[in-house]
């Protein structure tokens, strides 16, 4: 596949970007609330989104550690479920993507 090395720079350095990005929030999370009793309701409200975005960019970490994983393995473009190309458009939009346009419409 043409500009492969692109591809996993471009993987990289969103797989740094995400990794940075949850430390942080792993670090907020850890902070201890305030002992104000209304101030406290807002944090944990403001901790569930924080969890929920956290899951959010570990999904992403996972699927980008094995997309370059693929890239190592010369599987990189092909999808995981049918073994047909994924598109290069697909790609562009997703380099992630595992599955081609046929398999992720079926999930």
């Amino acid at each position: 596949m043409a500009g492969l090395d692109s591809v996993k720079a471009q993987l990289e350095a969103q797989l740094a970007d995400l990794q940075e990005r949850l430390q942080r929030i792993e670090r907020d999370l850890d902070e201890p609330h305030d002992p104000d009793s209304s101030e406290r309701a807002v944090q944990m409200e403001d901790d569930e989104a924080l969890e929920a975005k956290g899951r959010l960019m570990q999904s992403s970490i996972a699927s980008i550690e094995r997309a370059l994983l693929r890239i190592e393995r010369g599987e990189y473009g092909e999808c995981v479920q049918c073994g047909a190309q994924i598109s290069e458009g697909r790609l562009a939009a997703r380099p992630e993507a595992a599955l081609c346009i046929t398999c992720a419409s079926a999930e």
